[in-house]
């Protein structure tokens, strides 16, 4: 079991830069998990943002941020963050973190078996 909690987010506008953190606890050490973001807009379905493996060597992201968001993690701090830039009003949604045990990151809402409660995050233009 790991508990999450993810904070960071707020109201920005259009061009800005958010940072979300997500701290982990729980028995096992962060390192056994892989972690993910994720967002749901209102109306929409939850979908994937970014993933971490365990050990932060490897990353992945959703087309839609690749090169504006940055996933990193803090093994020593058992927290995960993404780094946001240069927000578009289409970035608003609360963001998720989401952990996996294992080594290697998932792609897909079912592949967590960890949420935290979600950070609302508004673009406005």
């Amino acid at each position: 079991q790991v508990q999450l909690v993810e904070s960071g987010g707020g109201l920005v506008q259009a061009g800005d830069s958010l940072r979300l953190s997500c701290a982990a606890s729980g028995r096992r050490t962060f390192s056994s998990y892989s972690m993910g973001w994720f967002r749901q807009a209102p109306g929409k379905e939850r979908e994937f943002v970014a993933a971490i493996n365990y050990n932060g060597r490897s990353t992945h992201y959703a087309d839609s941020v690749k090169g504006r968001f940055t996933i990193s993690r803090d093994n020593a701090k058992n927290t995960v963050y993404l780094q946001m830039n240069s927000l578009p009003p289409e970035d608003t949604a609360v963001y998720y973190c989401a952990a996996r045990l294992g080594i290697y990151y998932g792609i897909g809402v079912n592949e967590y078996n960890y949420w935290g409660q979600g950070t609302q995050v508004t673009v406005s233009s």
